[in-house]
């Protein structure tokens, strides 16, 4: 394999247990990896986790994959990504998405509509602070700064420590085209999720027609190691028949969406069918097995060797591997790819 395609480890966020990935992390650093990357959904939150993972590195690049924007303000978000950054010695990457309507409004009890335009207050802001070029005013329709009622004492304020870095990556979370479009025009990368690698085109072709050269592409990949392909694959639709089926309104559901942008539209009906309706096994039964092989890696180490050609040849610069976590599959897999 080429040197142009990295890789990156994914963690995701917590499931029902407290989930410490040190080892797997100090094993990808040592075999290789680029970067490690954790999300949040409405568990355990992004930003600690990654914190803990850059306290016992020093190369690997650390990323958040994503940080849901409406957690926390755009002051708050910027203050936390300098302090992380100069912490790492300059190895962040802020990953930032709009999650959707179901965590956004039942979760964090704000208003869903138009998360284009608040997305680019949210950057705008967020490198206004990091700029330090004067104190901050924003006359948003979202973020007003200072805040036009309350108290009536807000006042400008400057960012008060220099960062290490004047400006930190930002990173959107998009799948949605008119999302794609503004990653392409504002981030300094686009973390796409459930990418098929052979219908990259067909998917966000016309999104990426003015794609930066500098722009960073980073696709997270379920991975999935076993000799035992059936049992991979089995493995390997469960995630799939998650997202594509329940993580998200019927009709609001942006993981579905882009299944459907794949050619996948009729399957993806099916899955979120049967998942809605409870029958959670044999949605998971009705992930297409070309969807899984197109959108994860799985198999032996030779088998995703192989695979990861594929990506190679795509648009995509960096493969986070989603769930890999045993530091033998690790190791096995940096032998075979030779890193």
């Amino acid at each position: 394999m080429g040197h142009d395609l990295k890789l990156g480890l994914g963690l995701g966020y917590w499931a029902k247990q407290p989930d410490d990935a040190t080892e797997a992390v100090l094993a990808a650093e040592e075999v290789g990896f680029d970067s490690v990357w954790a999300g949040e959904a409405y568990g355990s939150d992004a930003l600690t986790p990654l914190t803990w993972y850059a306290a016992r590195t020093t190369r690997i690049k650390i990323g958040t994959s994503i940080i849901q924007l409406d957690a926390r303000t755009p002051a708050n978000a910027a203050m936390a990504a300098m302090t992380l950054d100069a912490l790492s010695q300059g190895r962040l990457m802020l990953g930032l998405g709009v999650s959707g309507p179901q965590i956004v409004e039942g979760w964090y009890g704000r208003p869903f509509p138009k998360p284009l335009a608040r997305t680019r207050e949210y950057v705008e802001i967020m490198r206004r602070i990091w700029d330090r070029e004067e104190p901050l005013t924003h006359e948003g329709e979202f973020f007003p700064l200072p805040h036009p009622g309350g108290a009536g004492l807000g006042k400008p304020l400057r960012l008060i420590t220099e960062p290490f870095r004047p400006r930190v990556p930002v990173y959107l979370g998009a799948q949605g085209p008119k999302n794609v479009a503004l990653a392409v025009e504002i981030g300094d990368g686009w973390l796409p999720a459930f990418v098929h690698v052979d219908k990259f085109q067909e998917m966000y072709g016309d999104a990426l027609v003015d794609r930066r050269p500098d722009l960073d592409i980073v696709a997270s990949v379920n991975t999935f190691v076993d000799d035992d392909l059936k049992a991979a694959f089995r493995r390997a639709k469960e995630p799939l028949a998650w997202y594509v089926g329940g993580m998200g309104a019927k009709g609001a559901n942006f993981h579905y969406d882009a299944v459907t942008r794949a050619g996948f539209g009729q399957e993806a009906e099916r899955i979120q069918e049967l998942f809605l309706a409870g029958r959670r096994d044999e949605a998971v039964d009705a992930v297409p097995d070309e969807l899984v092989d197109g959108t994860s890696l799985i198999g032996s180490p030779k088998r995703i060797k192989e695979r990861l050609e594929r990506w190679q040849r795509s648009e995509v610069d960096t493969v986070v591997m989603m769930g890999l976590r045993d530091t033998a599959d690790i190791r096995a897999l940096a032998k075979e790819i030779d890193l």
